[in-house]
C-alpha cells in the first residue's frame, strides 16, 4: 500500500466547484493549478458561466490560477482566455516540468500551491511527484475518450485498494 501512496491525492472533493477556496487561502494557498477537461467542464467543452465565475472569485480573493493540460494549445488557450488565467498546454503530465513552470508563472512554490484534477495517473501523480498538495475531483462526464476510459479501470482499483472509492 505504501508504494502506491504517490498516486493518492491529499484530499478528495465531489467537484472543483465544491471546494472551500476560502479555507485553502486561510491555509496558505496562493496559487491553484487546474486541469480542464472533466475537472472544470466536460471533455472538450468551452468555459461555461460556472467556470468563469469560479476564476473571477479566485482572482478577487487574490489567488493566482494556471491551467495545466496535456491538450493542444487551441483548446487550452481559448479556455484560459475565457476564464482570464494563465495556461500551459502539451505539458506531458505527470511530468514535473509543467507543474514547476505553472508555479514559476504564478510566483508560488510547493507549499503555497495546490492542484485540482480528475485523474490519478496524470494529474494527481504529477502533482505529488512535484511536491504539490492535490485534490482529486469526480469526473464531470462519464463518457470519455478510449485512452482515458482505459486509465479509469486501474484508477478505480487503486481507489478501492485505498478505501477511497468515490463511486460507491
Amino acid at each position: 500500500m505504501k508504494m502506491f501512496k504517490q498516486f493518492y491525492p491529499s484530499e478528495y472533493a465531489d467537484s472543483a466547484y465544491a471546494i472551500s477556496y476560502q479555507s485553502l487561502k486561510e491555509g496558505g494557498v496562493r496559487g491553484i493549478i487546474f486541469d480542464i477537461d472533466n475537472t472544470l467542464v466536460p471533455h472538450g467543452a468551452p468555459a461555461d458561466d460556472r467556470a468563469i465565475r469560479l476564476f473571477a472569485m479566485l482572482k478577487e480573493m487574490k489567488i493566482r490560477t494556471c491551467l495545466l493540460s496535456n491538450n493542444r494549445e487551441s483548446r487550452v488557450k481559448s479556455f484560459a482566455k475565457a476564464v482570464g488565467c494563465g495556461y500551459i498546454c502539451g505539458c506531458g503530465k505527470p511530468s514535473r516540468k509543467g507543474y514547476r513552470k505553472a508555479m514559476e508563472w504564478m510566483g508560488t512554490d510547493c507549499s503555497s500551491t495546490i492542484f485540482v484534477g480528475d485523474q490519478l495517473f496524470t494529474d494527481i501523480w504529477g502533482a505529488n511527484r512535484t511536491g504539490i498538495r492535490s485534490i482529486l475531483v469526480k469526473p464531470i462526464q462519464s463518457r470519455e475518450e478510449i485512452q482515458i476510459v482505459l486509465k479509469r479501470i486501474p484508477e478505480r482499483i487503486m481507489l478501492w485498494i485505498g478505501g477511497k472509492d468515490k463511486e460507491k
